[in-house]
């Protein structure tokens, strides 16, 4: 428990002696506890807390006007939140079980020992953050969204898988060991890695380094620096990223790509936060925290020896998985529309509308650049855009080859085999054809114009399909 989450806690003294009162709060101010304030009549206690925020309630049973033990049922029933102490000369075991089970949380008796007091001030105000703490994760839990979700307002979505992630991000945020975050090339891993920077409330820099096709000698230059004369042309010495990362985070890209002898040295540096800048023999220490990603499965380089298993393991500490585009299809609609406005910013010329059919049709893409291509695909509509709506033509044209069947056995990305499992008994061609009109209407959301383009025929053709097959049914 940190000491600040304790110390900054608010306590109230109620007792209708102020020497004891002084005395108390002086005790409990000299332990660390910063907000003590203090009452001398009980009557007034429940118009105070009614304008000031109090975590724990010190309480004595024998007042005037207002008994302790009555004003402890009503907190009960008013702030059941705030944790209480009785304090009282009352050495009655009948009356202290009664309090403890009107929601007391201790029953200390006078003259009370200072160390006694304060031990059972620290256990009541660490019960209280505890279920703090408790009822926090159930909400986030519980609730679809992540508890802040001004940390993530960079990322666009409505996805549940990734609000789960961004819950995951909040729970491991303060934590500083490093983060390893896999996915496809285009799911947004920088991103997520700046998400983890921002909550972390980290000071200093977001620092970023591609590591892809760097070789030992120079990955040991960018991130540890080097000392004059370590190498011909090192004429002073430089400081790496890490040095100027400071307490921030410094996100290393593409992981998977580095050399086994750079593996070994981002190894040392997780260890024990050392390393050696090239040409000198004395480590320095790093405080920096480290978000490493990579497209590639690193599981699988790991039993082929490409990956160093003890570095794996100790980067998977915390691991994020993103999901494809392809699992998150919901957020089509709001990823197009933020890319259009977004385009014709850059562009300079007002946002075409878009069309429904577009959504229909992109849902039948697999996306294998994810949303960095599909990004792209949306400048490029929106720069060859000549009327206020989105024209399709662009989109069919940068996903034809990925919907219509292709040769050979290079198609790693169609969405449908080239290969059609057949039944025991071949389907006629009138059912073949109701199945495949029943399917492509299906995934185009009973778009006929988007479910045409999907079967290879046009408009005019799949209704006339339709029209004879509900023709034949009625008959």
């Amino acid at each position: 428990m940190p000491y600040k989450a304790i110390s900054n806690i608010s306590i109230l003294l109620v007792d209708d002696e102020p020497q004891i009162l002084h005395s108390a709060s002086m005790v409990l101010r000299s332990a660390g506890f910063n907000n003590v304030y203090t009452l001398d009549d009980s009557r007034a206690v429940l118009a105070f807390l009614a304008s000031q925020s109090i975590g724990l309630i010190i309480l004595d049973l024998t007042m005037p006007y207002l008994s302790g033990t009555a004003l402890l049922e009503q907190l009960a029933a008013e702030y059941p939140e705030i944790q209480v102490i009785i304090m009282t000369a009352t050495n009655d075991l009948q009356v202290a079980v009664q309090c403890m089970l009107s929601g007391a949380c201790d029953y200390l008796l006078k003259p009370v020992e200072q160390k006694s007091l304060i031990v059972s001030v620290r256990r009541a105000i660490e019960a209280r953050v505890l279920r703090a703490e408790l009822l926090s994760l159930k909400e986030r839990l519980l609730t679809g969204s992540p508890h802040e979700p001004s940390g993530f307002a960079e990322i666009v979505t409505q996805s549940p898988s990734m609000f789960a992630v961004f819950r995951y991000i909040e729970a491991i945020a303060a934590s500083p060991q490093p983060v390893l975050i896999t996915g496809e090339t285009g799911t947004g891993k920088e991103l997520i890695a700046q998400a983890i920077h921002r909550m972390s409330g980290r000071p200093n820099n977001f620092v970023t380094v591609n590591v892809a096709g760097l070789d030992d000698m120079m990955f040991s230059d960018t991130l540890f620096g080097h000392a004059k004369g370590a190498f011909t042309g090192a004429e002073r010495a430089r400081d790496g990223l890490v040095v100027s990362t400071g307490e921030g985070s410094l996100f290393l890209d593409e992981i998977g790509d580095l050399t086994l002898a750079s593996q070994v040295k981002l190894l040392r540096l997780l260890q024990d936060g050392t390393f050696y800048p090239l040409g000198s023999d004395r480590s320095r220490q790093s405080q920096a925290r480290i978000v490493v990603a990579t497209h590639c499965d690193v599981r699988r380089d790991v039993d082929l020896g490409k990956f160093r298993k003890d570095l794996y393991y100790r980067l998977r500490t915390h691991h994020i998985q993103l999901p494809p585009l392809r699992e998150r299809l919901e957020d089509l609609p709001q990823l197009t529309t933020h890319f259009v406005e977004k385009a014709a910013l850059a562009l300079g010329k007002p946002a075409p509308s878009v069309p429904s059919a577009l959504y229909q049709w992109l849902r039948n893409y697999s996306f294998p650049g994810n949303i960095r291509e599909l990004e792209g695909m949306v400048f490029d509509a929106v720069a060859r855009c000549q009327s206020a709506i989105l024209p399709l033509h662009s989109f069919k044209e940068a996903t034809a080859a990925e919907l219509q069947p292709m040769d050979g056995l290079d198609n790693q990305h169609s969405t449908s085999s080239s290969t059609i499992n057949f039944p025991e008994r071949l389907p006629s061609m009138k059912e073949a054809e109701d199945t495949l009109i029943t399917e492509a209407l299906k995934r185009a959301q009973n778009n006929q114009g988007v479910a045409a383009s999907l079967l290879g025929i046009s408009r005019q053709a799949l209704n006339k399909r339709i029209n004879r097959r509900d023709a034949e049914d009625f008959e």
